[in-house]
């Protein structure tokens, strides 16, 4: 065997080496960024299936039920209004208590809260009373939030079509009422699969998954609510 030839060999089994090494190494490393990828994906699943509990429970303490539609709980947030007391000044401010009883008192006891709040709009901010008042749901619900969109809250995140462009599958929602102990219960339930929510990642892992979580009699991916087990609307991860 002449010198080239055996430098050609040399280089190849080098080069041999160094793809066993790397795929040996890929292969150890790719379950610790499938985790990864896992958590980051379920955090945001997670805070959208929150924001679906939240929304729900608004609707559900203006219309005595859960709703099963998207179009509905966008319409409620976009358009609703909800009754929430406002708590103006403090009992423990012991002048502004005391202000506020001889308000009433020159009233002869004739003054409602709406009453009240009228002074306090007049300009005396030494009352103390709580009113019950309508305000829009958008400016209730998540107006803090920059990350908030109402229009994609139906949309499982991540979840893409084969060209990687489009969103198409939507958030499994349900809402019943249910007899408990003889008492009529409203309950929803939203669910995500891991089949949806973690598309794109190594197929192998996600069934594997899967099948870990049918073992256990688990559903197989996020789900926040239950129309079958009343759960006081918690989340399958908390």
């Amino acid at each position: 065997m002449n010198k080239t030839l055996k430098t050609i060999l040399s280089i190849l089994l080098a080069l041999l080496c160094v793809f066993l090494v790397y795929k040996i190494y890929d292969g150890v490393m790719e379950p610790v960024r499938f985790e990864k990828d896992v958590n980051a994906r379920k955090k945001v699943a997670i805070q959208q299936l929150k924001d679906i509990r939240d929304l729900q429970v608004a609707y559900k303490s203006v219309n005595d039920r859960f709703t099963a539609s998207f179009d509905t709980l966008k319409q409620f947030y976009k358009n609703g209004e909800m009754i929430v007391l406002m708590q103006i000044g403090s009992k423990d401010d012991s002048l502004a208590w005391a202000h506020t009883q001889e308000v009433k008192k020159a009233a002869k006891g004739k003054l409602t809260d709406a009453d009240l709040f009228r002074l306090y709009q007049q300009g005396d901010n030494k009352l103390v009373f709580a009113i019950q008042n309508k305000i829009p749901v958008r400016d209730t619900l998540f107006n803090h939030r920059t990350d908030f969109n109402i229009d994609t809250i139906d949309k499982i995140p991540f979840a893409v079509d084969e060209t990687g462009s489009a969103e198409i599958t939507d958030v499994e929602m349900a809402a019943i009422v249910k007899k408990v102990s003889g008492v009529d219960v409203p309950l929803f339930e939203a669910k995500m699969p891991y089949k949806s929510l973690l598309r794109g990642l190594d197929h192998q892992l996600i069934v594997n998954l899967v099948a870990e979580r049918e073992d256990l009699g688990q559903y197989e991916g996020l789900q926040v609510g239950s129309i079958t087990a009343p759960n006081n609307n918690a989340g399958n991860w908390e």
